[in-house]
């Protein structure tokens, strides 16, 4: 497909940023990536997918309004994604004024950019299922209110109303997808279900005896994080900006997704997994199912990955990465 856009992406060193970019570039975007110099993370998932050499990369950072302003000018960005956010929910509670600064006001300085250099630029805010946190209906949708019960959870409610609030008082065409949890190989360490896919992959090569885990009850709506991007690009693709829950409509506790992975190696979870008081939330969100309905109707998309898939798909690949001695984290060598 020729296209002759160019699009910005801030985060795009993590998961979804790297699945986004290799979507873009097959439908011939100019790819522009933002990259703060204080963040830890690596290019690694972009080497993965083998696209490193095919993106723009400019130093810019969301806690820096003017760099920001520099980053929209260079790349000529006709669609802005921002991915961006310091996205660990257990983070959040040690460090909950930087979660702030960058997930909740990082956004703000980007959507002033937005305002300040191109108000006709599409822009694609990654909100998230945590703001629903205390859920005030069984089945979440686009009208369900929200109870974030965590730093990232509020931070990200900010953004998600600064970008209602930009696109109401600007007209900007401003979406928001209301990301319900989606996961991936390109996952990072500390995430439940790459922290349970890498120990699957150790325990059955030897490496490791026992996966020490939380709150194992808690459930979550989970998909693949390749999908999910296809959501974010059609929003922005729609006449009439707006907002859209992108889940899977399938709710799974952490127990039973480790009893799907430990099965994929061909083990029984309960002879290794460990309930540790050590990473318990002061507090927990129970219970997160999303309502796809409207993005199923309108943005024609609906989940193709299920679980099952899904856990194989990581646990073959931390068995492959733990076979080949890569050192895994926030960075692959």
């Amino acid at each position: 497909m020729i296209n002759s856009s160019s699009a910005l992406i801030t985060g795009i060193t993590g998961q979804d940023g790297a699945y986004l970019a290799r979507f873009l570039l097959d439908k011939g975007y100019s790819v522009h990536g933002v990259m703060a110099r204080r963040s830890t993370d690596t290019l690694w998932r972009l080497r993965e997918l083998g696209i490193l050499e095919s993106i723009h990369l400019i130093d810019a950072d969301l806690m820096d309004l003017s760099s920001l302003i520099r980053a929209l000018e260079k790349s000529q960005a006709t669609e802005i994604y921002n991915l961006a956010a310091q996205s660990f929910v257990g983070s959040s509670w040690d460090q909950p004024l930087l979660t702030a600064e960058v997930t909740a006001v990082g956004t703000l300085r980007l959507l002033e950019a937005v305002r300040i250099v191109n108000l006709k630029a599409h822009f694609y805010q990654a909100s998230t299922s945590e703001m629903y946190g205390k859920i005030q209906k069984p089945i979440q949708n686009e009208d369900t209110p929200f109870y974030p019960r965590s730093p990232y959870g509020v931070s990200k409610l900010f953004a998600h109303w600064s970008t209602i609030n930009y696109r109401e008082s600007y007209g900007i065409h401003a979406s928001s997808g209301i990301m319900f949890n989606h996961e991936s190989p390109l996952r990072g360490i500390e995430f439940v279900t790459r922290k349970v896919s890498h120990a699957v992959a150790r325990i059955s090569l030897g490496k490791q005896e026992k996966l020490h885990l939380g709150n194992v009850d808690a459930q979550r709506d989970w998909g693949f994080a390749g999908d999910y991007v296809e959501a974010m690009w059609s929003m922005l693709q729609q006449p009439e900006p707006d907002d859209y829950v992108v889940a899977t409509g399938r709710t799974t506790s952490v127990r039973d997704m480790c009893r799907i992975a430990f099965a994929c190696a061909g083990l029984n979870y309960e002879d290794y997994l460990v309930i540790d008081p050590r990473f318990y939330r002061p507090a927990e969100v129970d219970t997160l199912i999303g309502d796809p309905a409207k993005a199923m109707a309108r943005l024609d998309w609906k989940a193709k990955t299920s679980l099952e898939s899904l856990c194989q798909m990581m646990v073959d690949a931390d068995i492959r990465r733990v076979k080949q001695g890569h050192i895994l984290g926030n960075v692959i060598k």
